[in-house]
């Protein structure tokens, strides 16, 4: 059975509204809370080959602040630790914050993982390279590979999220783009498996990583690496997405 190369809803439902409001397409938006205030956020270390470049917070728990091998003029953002051990002079102790962002990070994971009545399912065997994707609840019980390069299309109150089963692949030097306004803050990926963004290649969304999330070298990421286990990173960039309403993590 052949698969198009476009899946696409309407990208706006209803039109306008008075004072030019569009209506939001796709499932309702996840909530991070205050995970939603790092770049990245990891219960289990960030290990890092020299030199990657991070826009946003950065934080480590319950794992002590020895875990987290960044250092200060690779963050252009705050470093967070439970301890005394984090990178010199630039972490901050903020062990009570961290953990409610921890708690957070778990629960966005459960409210994507438990969203039900899936737009599409099993799309593509597991394989999306090449297609272009409108908003909706997306679901793959085994793994989700981006083996060439895929669009997000919508406006940017539209909302993407995808619930992965299994591990999630991007292959080296391939790029997920948006278009039509689509924002990456609006893109979810829930994933069950370790997560590999390739060397050289482009990702955009917010990760929700129940292991594993590794970043090669030279990969570039605009969105949020919220990982439950470790995050790995080689001369790497990470850039979290503008949201509004971001709670603040104070230490």
């Amino acid at each position: 059975m052949n698969i198009s190369k476009t899946i696409l809803l309407p990208l706006i439902i209803g039109g306008f509204f008075s004072g030019s409001t569009i209506a939001a397409s796709g499932p309702s938006p996840i909530n991070l809370r205050s995970a939603g205030s790092f770049a990245v956020l990891s219960q289990s270390g960030i290990t890092d080959v020299y030199r990657s470049a991070i826009v946003g917070d950065v934080g480590t728990s319950p794992i002590t602040g020895a875990a987290l091998l960044l250092e200060c003029d690779e963050v252009t953002g705050n470093i967070y630790t439970v301890d005394a051990t984090g990178p010199l002079p630039c972490y901050a102790i903020a062990p009570s914050s961290l953990s409610v962002a921890i708690n957070d990070m778990g629960f966005a994971y459960e409210n994507a993982a438990g969203r039900t009545s899936p737009d599409f399912t099993e799309l593509g065997a597991g394989e999306i390279g090449g297609l272009t994707l409108a908003p909706g609840l997306y679901k793959w019980s085994s793994d989700l590979n981006i083996s060439t390069d895929v669009t997000f299309s919508g406006g940017p109150n539209d909302v993407w999220i995808m619930q992965v089963s299994g591990e999630l692949t991007e292959a080296s030097a391939v790029k997920v783009t948006l278009a039509g306004g689509a924002l990456a803050k609006n893109i979810i990926w829930q994933v069950a498996g370790s997560v590999t963004i390739g060397t050289y290649a482009h990702f955009e969304g917010v990760i929700l990583g129940k292991t594993l999330i590794a970043v090669n070298t030279g990969a570039s990421v605009n969105g949020r690496l919220l990982a439950q286990k470790a995050v790995t990173l080689q001369k790497s960039n990470i850039t979290a997405p503008d949201n509004l309403g971001l709670i603040e993590l104070n230490p």
